[in-house]
This record gives C-alpha cells, sequence and structure tokens, in this order.
C-alpha cells in the first residue's frame, strides 16, 4: 500500500515536470539528484540535459559515477567547470559558505539552461531538507529553481525506497556533502586541504567503510565512521594502514571520533 502511494506520487511528479516541455537538472550523482534526473529522463525523454559542477569541493569519484549515469541512460550531460575558491568570501569558510558557493552554481546553470532553451532549472532538494541548517536553500529560493521532490513531499527514506524498486543503483548510496564542509567554518579553505582530505577518504572507501567523513583541524584528521563499522576499524592491519597513509597524505595526527558519524556535525562547532 505505501509503494503504490508512492508510486502514484511520482506519477504525478513527473506529469508536472512533463508540462515543463525541456529541462535542466543539477546533477551530482547522488541519491536524490540521480532519482529525480531519472524522474525527467522518464518525463521529457531527449527533452532533458544533466549539469553538474566540477568542482575542487567534489571528489573525483563522484564526477565519473556521474559521467557514468548519464552515459547508461543516454542523458545530454554538460559539465559545468568552476572554481569555487575564486567565489568572493568563500575560500573563507563563513558560516553561509554554501549560500555563495550554490548561489554561483545555480547563476551559472541558469543562464546555461536560459541560452540552451530549457525552460527550468530543477534541483533535488528532498522534503527533509526543511528541517536541516542549510544555507543553500537561501539561494534555490532566490533564484527561483524548482525542487520537485520537496514540492512533492519526497523524503530521503522515500527516495531511497522508490529508487530501489525503480532499480537505481543509488538507493542505498550513503549521503554525501562537500568537502568544503570538512573544514571547521572560520579556517582557510584551500584546495591542498580539499585534496588531503579527499585521499583520506578515499583511502578509508578502498578499506571498506562506506560512510565516512575525515574532518580536518589543521594538522589534525578526525575521522567519523558508522558506529557498526567501529570494530573493524580497531583491527590492528586496518587501524595502522590508515595511520601511516593519513600521515603520508600530509596530516600530523590521525584520531577517530568515538562519537561516530554525524551528518552536519561542523555545523555544531
Amino acid at each position: 500500500m505505501i509503494m503504490k502511494e508512492l508510486l502514484e506520487r511520482y506519477h504525478c511528479m513527473k506529469e508536472y515536470i512533463k508540462q515543463m516541455k525541456n529541462v535542466a537538472v543539477a546533477y551530482s550523482a547522488g541519491v536524490d539528484s540521480t532519482f529525480l534526473l531519472y524522474a525527467a529522463k522518464e518525463a521529457l525523454q531527449d527533452d532533458v540535459t544533466a549539469y553538474t559542477a566540477s568542482l575542487y569541493s567534489v571528489p573525483q569519484k563522484e564526477m565519473d559515477e556521474a559521467v557514468w549515469f548519464c552515459d547508461e541512460q543516454s542523458i545530454k550531460h554538460i559539465i559545468v567547470k568552476m572554481n569555487e575558491l575564486e567565489i568572493a568570501g568563500f575560500s573563507k569558510n563563513p558560516k553561509n559558505r554554501c549560500y555563495l558557493c550554490k548561489r554561483e552554481i545555480f547563476r551559472k546553470m541558469k543562464a546555461l539552461a536560459d541560452e540552451q532553451g530549457a525552460y527550468e532549472l530543477l534541483e533535488g532538494s528532498n522534503a527533509d531538507d526543511r528541517c536541516d541548517e542549510r544555507p543553500g536553500m537561501i539561494a534555490i529560493r532566490e533564484l527561483k529553481i524548482k525542487s520537485p521532490l520537496l514540492e512533492y513531499g519526497f523524503t530521503k527514506e522515500e527516495i531511497r525506497k522508490l529508487s530501489k524498486h525503480l532499480g537505481l543503483a543509488t538507493w542505498d548510496k550513503p549521503a554525501y556533502a562537500c568537502l568544503s564542509s570538512r573544514i571547521p567554518y572560520g579556517e582557510t579553505i584551500t584546495i591542498t586541504k580539499l585534496q588531503m582530505i579527499e585521499k583520506a577518504e578515499s583511502c578509508l572507501h578502498k578499506l571498506g567503510f562506506r560512510q565516512v567523513r575525515v574532518r580536518m583541524h589543521t594538522n589534525i584528521a578526525r575521522i567519523e565512521l558508522e558506529p557498526g563499522q567501529m570494530e573493524k576499524f580497531w583491527e590492528k592491519e586496518i587501524r595502522e594502514r590508515v595511520k601511516e597513509e593519513l600521515k603520508d597524505i600530509g596530516f600530523k595526527y590521525v584520531t577517530v571520533d568515538l562519537t561516530g558519524f554525524e551528518s552536519g556535525n561542523l555545523n555544531r562547532v
């Protein structure tokens, strides 16, 4: 019964998108934007284009997944190259960092969509995002970007259920946030820091840790893992390998947060 209601709402959202005739979708390869892009493709076929922002704050792995999905689904895909560190104020890492970045990304995508004849630019915020501290939502409202998942009340859990039903590989993909979010507000963001964080998290992913954050506090790496994976981390071989690899990357100290993974952790610092 629950799936029937979700599918009915999904159908209504597709009809809503279909009425737009031609759209661009801001696509990050995450759970939400993949689900939205798939729905737009079903609704409009060839009249949909995916835009993916290429940033220092986005790991290459995410870019590769975005390219792969669009190729698999035969969706026109445009990489929007940007340097977020050139956005005024961004590198100083203020509390509205996300707003500054999203505003520039969506301004650029919106202008591109207008040039290419897309009637609307869509993005993948969901109903849960109303409750979190997300300055980027302000930029979305200011620029009048449409958020169909939010408009139709889809929560993250519901998106995962529907994604699994539709056969999307992202249905159980761990939540992701940009690499800049690993650096406490007020500490300068640099390319070197972002590259160190990307390499550190890649090391942990390769060892089988799915939901990972490496928070950077000057020369200290503070690792957050899901509580269920803590025991694996304490295996001597794993622990030693992580310590050595992260020190080779440039961290002087390698620590583990005993609280475990918490989304938006630095918002409370």
